[in-house]
């Protein structure tokens, strides 16, 4: 079998996607997270905090809300209906931090929990600091 037969035998397989059903989703789960996010926020700065720790204490409920919900399983749930509108939010960074350490705890505390627990978060904070440092260098180098 050749490349060219293999790529029709793969397409010919593979199921195809439903974009007009899963972008709207996506939209519409991720929007809600999102405006789920803004009540807290404004419930902080209603109870007379700066926007600065209001900001923080919304970002610390929603990694509360995701990170729970990932432990009673609701949040998988939740993925399989929204797509990508549940792994963008905080909340989906919360869910790649508790998933890996759910599954591997029967390998204990340090070699399952600890060990696994970054698999799927590591590389993104990795490469989040290194991209904020990097521009962060370009900005101030413009400023001169």
């Amino acid at each position: 079998m050749n490349k060219t037969e293999y790529s029709k035998l793969v397409k010919k397989e593979s199921p195809g996607t439903k974009w007009y059903f899963n972008i709207p989703k996506a939209f519409i789960f991720g929007g809600f997270i999102c405006l789920i996010g803004e009540a807290f926020r404004q419930f902080y700065l209603s109870m007379d905090m700066s926007d600065v720790v209001a900001g923080a204490f919304t970002a610390m409920t929603m990694v509360f809300i995701g990170a729970f919900l990932t432990g009673i399983g609701v949040y998988d749930n939740l993925a399989k209906h929204g797509g990508a509108g549940t792994a963008v939010p905080i909340t989906g960074f919360a869910n790649s931090i508790v998933s890996p350490a759910m599954e591997f705890k029967t390998d204990g505390f340090i070699m399952g929990v600890g060990a696994k627990m970054f698999t799927v978060a590591g590389p993104v904070i990795v490469y989040g600091v290194i991209s904020s440092v990097i521009i962060g260098i370009l900005h101030y180098l413009q400023s001169i």
